[in-house]
């Protein structure tokens, strides 16, 4: 009996190739914070999305190997810090394995509800989770935006082709 592997990635089509043709899409950092009673977590990201305008709706990726996924998973609510061209510094921490993230020099408060938003930022929402949908290795989480806050002076930190850029 002839045993065939396939790919769980199309024929002909290496997942570095997907790697490599995102690296040259450029994206907005946030890092999303979260605590679902066990302190506070967070990861940076790039996969923000707008989704719907009534009702305010966004999604973000997470890979379920992430160490802040069990921790989103059980929240019901996150915050998405929008970070500002200067703060390079703040999404390498939050994309650092391994490390207390929250620890000095970061800056964090919480809010009335009891979620972490970091000091600083460029602007924030605070969501509530709706759905939580599979995506291969990843989850996508579909959230109502609740609240936000926007410090409108700000220029936006960028992530293209493996490297951080402002406007």
């Amino acid at each position: 009996m002839l045993t065939i592997t396939v790919p769980s990635y199309a024929p002909g089509y290496a997942p570095d190739r997907f790697k490599q043709v995102f690296r040259r899409y450029p994206a907005g950092v946030v890092v999303v914070t979260a605590d679902s009673g066990r302190g506070p977590v967070g990861f940076t990201a790039t996969s923000l999305t707008s989704l719907s305008l009534d009702p305010p709706l966004v999604s973000y990726g997470i890979g379920v190997a992430a160490s802040s996924w069990p921790h989103v998973e059980a929240a019901a609510s996150t915050v998405v810090n929008f970070l500002g061209a200067d703060q390079e510094s703040l999404a390498r921490t939050f994309a650092t394995s391994g490390i207390d993230r929250f620890a000095a020099p970061t800056a964090w408060r919480r809010l009335p509800e009891g979620e972490p938003v970091l000091d600083g930022v460029a602007g924030w929402l605070r969501l509530e989770t709706e759905r939580i949908v599979p995506a291969g290795d990843h989850r996508i989480v579909i959230a109502r935006v609740t609240e936000s806050w926007l410090d409108e002076g700000r220029a936006p930190l960028l992530f293209h082709d493996g490297a951080y850029h402002s406007l």
